[in-house]
């Protein structure tokens, strides 16, 4: 099962993995993805990495588990499986596939999507909040421009976030008042002509409670919705209530974002530990030229899973030996500045030997319920 989940995540396939893992067959592989591998497997597997990484101790240096981040990270679609991708310009002129990753203030990657290059980001930010399985409770979550709409901003409130983006050309959205903007002078170079749209709010706040709370529920996905909305005509009154309110947040969350120094950088620090999250798994992903070329879907979203679940692993390993080095160079006399210890990101990957033929050899400590032994430790 471990060498099925490793054959996902450095993107190798059954036949080459069971080449390169001794005792393994292609049957035997194929038998075991068939009856055992499914989505929700995946996800109960993830959760318990989650929940057993965000108890360690060590793992509040970093952040409480109380906000987090996402973003999409891009991979080709070549060979048999181009068909099943897309091609945005942003990205280039060949077929893609984006992962879209959800990652939690302590680098625990909670919930992962694949999605088509086409789609904007935003649209699946709320399935990764709502629909993960971990013991996180997110309170505060951040994207990057390609994350955030009008939308988002109004249906956070009622599910209980706070949506932070950190969006390009801030200057260039306009903010929006209740009534004439003449009323608001300080404000005049970030208003345009248009005020909220009150009436519309209050003929249709009962839908949008309702909406809340089909999405919240697991009713409706929440990106099934937002698409829904999107694609409806200009008129459709619910999608026209929930625009407005999101403007209004928006608004409220443009002004925090100028007077708060503090949220600029929770935001900006939360967006780099995305990004250091991405290079990890790029490296992991890192055979047929990173390529993902399964010709099915649904394979695809296993690629995807199983590259998730094994970061998530060795983020979880990292924290977990961090904490035992710290623990042994205590009871050796050493002192430590634990002010610094949220500088030390559990995202690095030298010692892990990524190529070669993967043998399951058991190891006599770990057999008897012990840790693998530590690197000798000098005297301070």
């Amino acid at each position: 099962m471990l060498t099925v989940i490793l054959a996902d995540a450095i993107n190798l396939g059954l036949a080459k993995m069971a080449e390169a893992c001794p005792g393994a067959t292609f049957n035997k592989l194929d038998t075991l993805r068939a009856w055992h591998v499914r989505d929700e497997s995946y996800s109960k597997g993830l959760a318990e990495l989650v929940n057993f990484q965000h108890r360690l101790p060590f793992a509040a240096h970093w952040g409480e588990g109380k906000t987090s981040s996402s973003d999409g990270q891009n991979f080709k679609v070549g060979g048999r499986g181009g068909q099943t991708g897309q091609v945005n310009l942003r990205y280039g002129t060949d077929p893609e596939i984006n992962f879209y990753t959800h990652i939690s203030d302590q680098y625990a990657p909670y919930h992962i999507k694949a999605i088509t290059s086409t789609i904007r980001d935003a649209t699946h930010v709320l399935d990764g909040l709502l629909y993960h399985e971990s013991e996180l409770r997110i309170e505060e979550h951040y994207t990057d421009t390609n994350g955030f709409t009008d939308h988002i901003f109004g249906l956070c409130p009622p599910l209980g976030y706070r949506f932070a983006p950190r969006i390009r050309d801030l200057k260039d959205n306009n903010l929006y008042v209740p009534d004439e903007p003449k009323n608001y002078p300080a404000l005049s170079n970030f208003l345009g002509e248009k005020i909220i749209n009150q009436k519309i709010i209050r003929s249709q706040w009962s839908e949008y409670l309702h909406l809340a709370t089909s999405t919240k529920q697991g009713t409706v996905t929440a990106s099934l919705m937002l698409r829904k909305l999107a694609s409806y005509p200009r008129q459709n009154g619910l999608a026209r209530a929930l625009r407005e309110i999101g403007r209004i947040e928006r608004t409220i969350f443009s002004l925090d974002w100028l007077l708060d120094p503090g949220l600029r950088q929770r935001v900006t620090a939360g967006l780099n530990k995305g990004e250091s999250k991405n290079t990890l798994a790029r490296a992991v992903c890192f055979n047929r030229l990173g390529e993902i070329r399964d010709r099915t879907y649904e394979l695809q979203r296993h690629r995807a899973s199983g590259l998730n679940l094994v970061v998530a692993s060795i983020i979880l390993w990292n924290t977990f030996y961090l904490e035992r080095a710290v623990n042994a160079m205590r009871a050796k006399g050493y002192q430590f500045d634990e002010s610094l210890f949220k500088h030390v990101a559990p995202i690095h990957w030298n010692h892990i030997n990524l190529t070669g033929d993967y043998a399951w050899k058991q190891h006599r400590h770990v057999e008897k319920g012990k840790f693998r032994p530590l690197q000798p430790i000098p005297n301070p």
